[in-house]
């Protein structure tokens, strides 16, 4: 058994991300005193900040929903292109029927005479 435990992944992910969080409350309690230290009072500054973060999430958003809808309508199409049918009417092919083998159409009956002498 070792004596020092292993740190996972998740782990190293949550104390990373942990660290950028306080880098920014760190960052924005700096802006904080600028801005008051502009004149503008604390409560202002907070209340400035907020609405910026507000509008930085509602642009995200707004771009998310575009490429969300612009994701579906290629998704759309691309079905369509799929399971379109370019042939609308059935050309005539070349197989084995009732009247043996030839050419038929979309209907089943055979387009060529074929040899007589055949069975």
């Amino acid at each position: 058994m070792n004596a020092t435990p292993r740190t996972t992944k998740a782990e190293r992910a949550g104390r990373w991300l942990g660290h950028a969080w306080r880098g920014l409350a760190r960052q924005e309690a700096r802006a904080i005193q600028w801005l008051a230290g502009k004149g503008l009072p604390a409560g202002v500054a907070r209340l400035l900040l907020w609405i910026v973060k507000l509008v930085v999430f509602g642009v995200l958003l707004y771009a998310a929903f575009w490429l969300a809808l612009l994701l579906a309508f290629a998704l759309l199409a691309a079905w369509l292109v799929r399971n379109a049918d370019l042939d609308e009417e059935k050309q005539p092919e070349l197989r084995d029927g009732h009247s043996g083998a030839g050419v038929y159409d979309k209907d089943d009956w055979r387009i060529d005479l074929g040899d007589p002498d055949d069975p």
